[in-house]
C-alpha cells in the first residue's frame, strides 16, 4: 500500500505527520484532537495508541510523548497512530467527563446527531479506530483511587492474550466488555483493544509510565512492527480471571494496613474505618485470597465507597515474587537508552 489516508490526508511511507481532527465548537471556540501518524518505510499493521479519553487521566499523555520520541521508531514497519489527548475538553478542565457531563468511554460508537460526547466518539471512532488493526488505550484509576499497573483485555482470545502477555505489566486481568466503551465497540468491528490501567488521576507516576512505554514497545515487537530484542528478559505477569471491589460498611476515617500490590488472605483485616470522635472502628476484611490491584487514596470514607479492588489469586507466594520483580526496578533506565541508541537504528 503506497498511501495511507486519514482525515483526507495521504501519508506516504517513511512520513511522520501531525494532523488535527476537528471537533464541535465549544461556544465560539474551535477545538480539535491532535493526531500524529508515523508510517514506516515497509508495510505492516496499523496500530493506534490513545490516552485521556477521560480528561483527568494523565499518565497516558506522558507515555505517548515518550513513545513518540524513541529512535527505534525509525525502524517501524506499518503505521503507528498516536493520540495523546482524545477528550480535549476534559483535559482543559481537568475533568473526567465532556462538557455535557457524559462519559466519553460510554458513548461509542457515537452518533453525528447525538450529544456532544456522542459526536466526539463518532468522529474518533470513524476517522481513527476503524482504520486500525489494533488499539492500545491508556487509563488510570478514577479520582482519589490508584491502580496497580495492569492490562485488561479478553484473555480467552489467543491473540489478545499473547499481546497482553508480551506487554509485561505486573498483572493481566480478564475484563468483560461494557456497553458503549471503546473496547466493546471496537471488538464488535473486529479490532482488538488492550486497555492499560495504571496509577491515579491527575498525577504522573514514573513506574506506571515506564512500564507503559516499554509495554507498548513490547507489543509492537510482538506485532513484528519493531525489531525483536534477543537480550530481552521476559517478565511473566500474574494472570487473573476475576476481581471484586470491597466497599465500606460504615463512614469515617480510613486507616489502611495493606498497600497497592500487597497480597491478602481470606478473612484478613486490611483496613479500619475509625470514628472521627471516640474509639470506635469498623474492620474491613478481605473476602478471599488475592492481590490488591486498586485502592482508595482519600482518607475520608462514606458508607458504600469502594475502598479496595482485589484480584482473586490463590498462589500468593507466586504473586508476591512476581510483583516484587516489577517493583524492585520496574524498567531500568538502560533499557530506554537502548531504545534510543545508534546501534538499534542502523
Amino acid at each position: 500500500m503506497e498511501d495511507f489516508t486519514i482525515l483526507n490526508e495521504k501519508i506516504k511511507k517513511g512520513e511522520d505527520k501531525t494532523i488535527n481532527l476537528e471537533l464541535p465548537k465549544l461556544y465560539h471556540t474551535s477545538t480539535s484532537i491532535p493526531i500524529r501518524i508515523i508510517r514506516g518505510k515497509k508495510d505492516g499493521p496499523t496500530v493506534f495508541i490513545s490516552a485521556a479519553i477521560h480528561g483527568d487521566e494523565l499518565n497516558g499523555i506522558e507515555i505517548i510523548r515518550r513513545v513518540g520520541s524513541l529512535s527505534i521508531l525509525k525502524r517501524l514497519k506499518g503505521t503507528l497512530i498516536l493520540i495523546p489527548i482524545v477528550n480535549t475538553y476534559g483535559v482543559m478542565t481537568l475533568s473526567r467527563y465532556t462538557p455535557d457531563r457524559r462519559d466519553l468511554n460510554r458513548s461509542f460508537p457515537g452518533s453525528s446527531k447525538g450529544s456532544l460526547a456522542s459526536r466526539i466518539a463518532k468522529a474518533f471512532f470513524d476517522e481513527v479506530v476503524l482504520k486500525c488493526d489494533l488499539g492500545i488505550d491508556l487509563h488510570t484509576a478514577s479520582i482519589h483511587k490508584s491502580n496497580l499497573p495492569q492490562i485488561r483485555t479478553n484473555l480467552s482470545d489467543e491473540f489478545t492474550y499473547s499481546l497482553a502477555k508480551a506487554f509485561q505489566a505486573p498483572l493481566m486481568l480478564h475484563s468483560d466488555l461494557r456497553d458503549g466503551s471503546l473496547r466493546a465497540e471496537a471488538q464488535e468491528k473486529g479490532i482488538p483493544i488492550l486497555l492499560y490501567e495504571a496509577g491515579e488521576a491527575l498525577r504522573f507516576d514514573e513506574t506506571s509510565i515506564r512500564i507503559g512505554v516499554k509495554g507498548i514497545v513490547n507489543v509492537l515487537r510482538q506485532m513484528q512492527m519493531l525489531p525483536l530484542n534477543s537480550k530481552q528478559n521476559s517478565k511473566l505477569p500474574i494472570v487473573v480471571r476475576s476481581s471484586s471491589w470491597i466497599r465500606s460498611a460504615d463512614s469515617g476515617i480510613l486507616r489502611t494496613i495493606k498497600a497497592l500490590g500487597d497480597t491478602v488472605v481470606q478473612n484478613e483485616i486490611i483496613a479500619f474505618i475509625d470514628e472521627p470522635l471516640g474509639d470506635g472502628f469498623t474492620e474491613i476484611i478481605s473476602p478471599f485470597d488475592g492481590v490488591i490491584i486498586g485502592k482508595s487514596q482519600i482518607p475520608l470514607i462514606q458508607e458504600g465507597d469502594a475502598i479496595f479492588h482485589i484480584a482473586k489469586f490463590k498462589n500468593l507466594e507466586t504473586a508476591e515474587n512476581k510483583i516484587e520483580y516489577f517493583s524492585e526496578d520496574a524498567i531500568e533506565t538502560s533499557e530506554f537508552k537502548e531504545l534510543n541508541s545508534e546501534e538499534i537504528i542502523q
